[in-house]
């Protein structure tokens, strides 16, 4: 992790979401893509983590539509689910 105030503060905000279950699916998609965001991904995760966790997860876990807002490159990345690692 590098030393932008902006980065850490995302970081924090990402694994601290309020529920087990968003801390990791965010928290996990902010580990894994973070370092390779440019300015545009960056706005795009922040105005991510204003969402609802309720919304986040049945997003990720196809339970509710994805509202069209959301949709593309970034969101695609975030439905694979693919970075969540769960500790015992």
């Amino acid at each position: 992790m590098n030393d932008d105030p902006q980065m850490r503060r995302l970081k924090f905000r990402a694994w601290h979401r309020g529920t087990r279950e968003s801390d990791y699916a965010v928290g996990g998609f902010f580990e894994r893509y973070h370092s390779e965001w440019n300015a545009e991904e960056i706005a795009w995760f922040e105005r991510f983590m204003d969402e609802q966790d309720a919304d986040i997860i049945g997003w990720a876990l196809g339970t509710i539509p994805v509202p069209d807002e959301w949709k593309g490159p970034m969101m695609d990345k975030f439905l694979k689910l693919d970075f969540v690692k769960i500790e015992n």
